[in-house]
């Protein structure tokens, strides 16, 4: 009998998206359950080593850490995600890293506390995508033709900046074709469309201005 998988969830987190996006590609029936993260069960506690979402509950076994998740995923799911040629695969997971660290670039640029930061922080970002822009294919995916991992981990990543660009023009994706291009194929996946709920756009703004950083005077100003 197959293990009934439930993906313990929190409706912003990027990570959990990850795992949505690979378990809808794959074709795998799983349940959600989103929890408050600044109000953490007891229960959510016991099963995470680390208080983080997400969690992929098989059985009575608990799985953490998005990247794990992934990896599981491929092991034991059908429709691989992963590139079949050892080396093609040793990259991707590289640039799978490398998304991980834009993640953090971006919780700094939305938590930056006053305005040298803050542009310290685009700066940074936009070096990334600097980066990113010479590796990617974007025809359409990350490297061609095949949706992949590392597909399914910067769909998250570009959803920020579908919010970012109502406040403000920071300068970050400008002057990037590949990205554009890539950006809107995975804007319109259906599995990276529903990986969040329609109150996404809603809940990330309201996050922003409980962040009282820079970015959510500049959130105010936009809105005013």
């Amino acid at each position: 009998m197959v293990a009934a998988l439930k993906l313990i969830s929190h409706k912003l987190c990027p990570y959990v998206q990850r795992a949505v996006i690979a378990l809808t590609e794959k074709g795998v029936e799983f349940e959600r359950i989103d929890i408050d993260l600044a109000d953490k069960p007891d229960w959510f506690l016991a099963i995470s080593p680390l208080g983080k979402t997400p969690v992929l509950l098989v059985g009575d076994t608990a799985i953490f850490e998005s990247a794990v998740i992934l990896e599981y995923l491929e092991e034991t799911q059908p429709r691989p995600l992963h590139p079949a040629n050892p080396l093609v695969r040793a990259e991707h997971r590289g640039w799978i890293e490398f998304g991980s660290a834009v993640l953090n670039d971006i919780a700094g640029f939305y938590a930056a506390k006053d305005e040298a930061t803050f542009e310290a922080k685009a700066t940074q970002l936009e070096a990334r995508f600097a980066r990113l822009e010479a590796r990617v294919v974007a025809a359409p995916w990350f490297d061609g033709e095949t949706f992949s991992l590392v597909d399914a981990v910067f769909g998250p990543v570009f959803r920020y900046f579908d919010v970012f660009d109502e406040i403000g023009d920071f300068g970050i994706l400008a002057g990037k074709p590949k990205l554009a291009r890539w950006r809107k194929s995975l804007a319109a996946r259906p599995s990276v469309r529903s990986a969040v709920s329609a109150d996404y756009p809603a809940l990330l703004r309201d996050f922003i201005d409980r962040r009282r950083s820079w970015l959510s005077q500049l959130q105010e100003r936009a809105a005013a």
